[in-house]
């Protein structure tokens, strides 16, 4: 593909171009027409040689071909009009509309430079050509600078005008994208919210599932008693984790805060059933007041997710629950396991990915409070927070 055919390509006119390109074309004709028609009744005007008569009606009417280029080359046609102005008034017309086209589309500045070239001509023109019937010059010059003032003007402001509109759709099109970004970051964290809540929810009920089915298959010589127990407990955490599981589902189209959250008074029944599963589990409170229903929550899922990597990580081991505080002193909670007295499970057994502490530390940061944990010296583990508790 050579030059030509991208130069084509590039100026290719739109339906509304042609229109707007012919009543230029039209005009700038009908403005050269009118200069050269004596009015019936006036008296003729100032005989001018046959030649310059002909070569300024040549001139004009090329002059006004020309404004079918003036896209591909504004700046030019522009000026060589404005020049030829300076010794054929014919093409006045054609020069005003190049003029205008040129301050439309190209910046004020090249705009301003060539209507300080037309000034510059038509006072040369006056020169040339004095006005008729006695006119003073400086009243013709002055109106001919005003009329290519008036023209350069509304050209920039045109170009103003479009510039704005241009803008504002710009700003519409970045205003939508903005929200669509902010909607899908708020869709973004509602779907976090839903999958750590389906994980604190079902880590615990389907951890208690492991622990008691690892026994049974580990143990063929249980007692029948044994046997009954865990599949008790099996029975009781499956219906209690599908139970969970309808209302987390339940309630996916709903807001956040609308999502089935436990509380204060839900710590002790956590901890009973921590304690169905075989490992001993001692739970002290030592807390005075009520305590603030989000820090009750989240209180609530630090016990469950600790005992939950208790039960994978260290079976068998003994645990110890500590909740203590009081208003404007905030509220401690400290869970303390000592190591495994049998074998963990192997890692692809049992809910979770690993992901339950770098949730929790975001939950309790969330929380504005503070979260520790780490090994211990007999090769247990430790895990202690702080949150704030209002006075």
């Amino acid at each position: 593909m050579n030059d030509t055919t991208l130069s084509r390509q590039a100026y290719r006119r739109s339906a509304r171009d042609w229109v707007v390109d012919s009543l230029m074309f039209l005009i700038a004709l009908g403005f050269g027409l009118l200069g050269a028609v004596t009015v019936p009744g006036e008296p003729p005007p100032p005989p001018k040689p046959e030649l310059f008569t002909m070569a300024d009606q040549l001139v004009a009417l090329g002059g006004c071909l020309a404004l079918w280029w003036r896209r591909r080359w504004p700046v030019r046609i522009a000026v060589v009009l404005v020049l030829l102005s300076a010794v054929f008034p014919l093409v006045g017309g054609a020069m005003l509309a190049a003029l205008f086209s040129l301050c439309v589309h190209r910046p004020p500045k090249v705009g301003l430079a060539v209507l300080a070239l037309g000034v510059l001509a038509s006072y040369v023109n006056l020169l040339l050509h004095p006005a008729e019937h006695g006119a003073p010059f400086l009243v013709m010059f002055l109106l001919s600078t005003v009329l290519l003032g008036a023209v350069a003007g509304w050209g920039i402001s045109v170009q103003h005008r479009r510039q704005l509109y241009a803008s504002l759709r710009e700003r519409a099109v970045h205003a939508e994208a903005e929200a669509q970004l902010r909607a899908e970051h708020a869709q973004h964290r509602v779907r976090e919210s839903i999958a750590r809540e389906i994980h604190d929810v079902l880590g615990h009920r389907l951890s208690l599932l492991s622990v008691h089915a690892g026994a049974l298959e580990y143990r063929p010589d249980a007692s029948p008693e044994e046997v009954g127990r865990s599949a008790k407990v099996i029975r009781e955490s499956a219906h209690q984790a599908l139970q969970d599981l309808r209302e987390v589902i339940g309630v996916l189209r709903a807001p956040v805060g609308e999502l089935p959250q436990p509380t204060m008074a839900d710590l002790a029944q956590l901890v009973e059933e921590a304690g169905d599963a075989g490992a001993g589990v001692e739970f002290v409170e030592e807390y005075t007041g009520t305590v603030p229903e989000r820090t009750g929550r989240t209180a609530y899922r630090i016990v469950q997710e600790a005992l939950t990597n208790a039960r994978k990580h260290a079976p068998g081991a003994h645990t110890s629950v500590r909740v203590s505080g009081s208003p404007g002193r905030g509220l401690n909670v400290d869970v303390l396991n000592g190591p495994a007295t049998r074998a963990a499970e192997p890692p692809n057994r049992g809910p979770g990915n690993g992901q339950g502490l770098v949730g929790l530390t975001e939950r309790v940061s969330l929380a504005s409070g503070r979260l520790e944990y780490g090994r211990t010296a007999d090769g247990g583990w430790s895990l202690s927070a702080w949150l704030p508790w209002p006075s």
